[in-house]
């Protein structure tokens, strides 16, 4: 009986171990596929350290189905059910730059999806309000970044074209859907000295990213980024 006991012990001892090993393969794994995909983001001229600090951080597998794991960490968007997307990573990481955001700041995103861009906020040290349309998207969003510790992102069940007015206002907005205009709202809820990044235009085709600049007079100016494609940004809750 001792023999057998001991036995067990060890066989299990050694599954117990080769799990271990085999989770810390699969985890520098995946660490190697950030970095590349990081790496490439700088090299196509993102250059803010905290935007690609954060990026490295965020483990981007995480917020994909499983079906999509293993393309993860490429440089291109993935379907995550509804008709949504997890965003282009270079995108994301434009996006985020071209905000300015620093610790401290309280950001609205309209357009949650995953939970990828808000955990990119939220670990650059901003406080994150983020809406959804989809309330099961809206759900499963806020249980992974509650999951992966990141407590400073609220999750919304809401339409964002009215933005989050019990929070505002906001130093900066970030809309990930494809609105026929701005919408009136989300500009209302900026700050002055706020910006707001937002892409705008045909649901059907190329829209242009436009930047959304308040200044401290209360002025608001735009301008033309890139072309870029989203989903649309809907209305009405689903």
């Amino acid at each position: 009986m001792w023999r057998r006991r001991q036995l067990l012990l060890t066989v299990a001892f050694c599954l117990a171990a080769a799990a271990a090993a085999q989770a810390q393969q699969t985890a520098d794994r995946f660490r190697r596929q950030r970095d590349a995909m990081v790496d490439l983001i700088a090299a196509n001229g993102v250059r803010d350290a905290a935007t690609l600090q954060a990026m490295r951080a965020i483990p981007r597998h995480e917020f994909v189905p499983l079906e999509y794991v293993s393309r993860a960490y490429g440089d291109h968007p993935l379907p995550i059910g509804y008709g949504q997307t997890i965003s282009q990573p270079y995108v994301v990481a434009y996006m985020t730059e071209v905000l300015h955001v620093r610790p401290g700041m309280k950001v609205l995103e309209v357009g949650t999806g995953s939970g990828y861009q808000a955990a990119v906020l939220e670990e650059i040290g901003t406080q994150v309000y983020t809406m959804e349309i989809f309330e099961a998207l809206a759900t499963s969003a806020r249980a992974r970044l509650n999951r992966l510790g990141h407590h400073n992102a609220t999750v919304r069940h809401a339409d964002g074209h009215f933005g989050w007015p019990e929070e505002a206002p906001f130093d900066a907005v970030i809309v990930t859907a494809a609105a026929g205009y701005i919408p009136p709202a989300l500009v209302e809820q900026l700050k002055p000295g706020g910006r707001m990044v937002i892409p705008v235009g045909s649901v059907y085709g190329v829209q242009n990213l436009i930047l959304v600049v308040k200044d401290a007079g209360g002025d608001v100016t735009t301008r033309n980024l890139l072309p870029v494609r989203f989903v649309p940004m809907l209305k009405g809750l689903r």
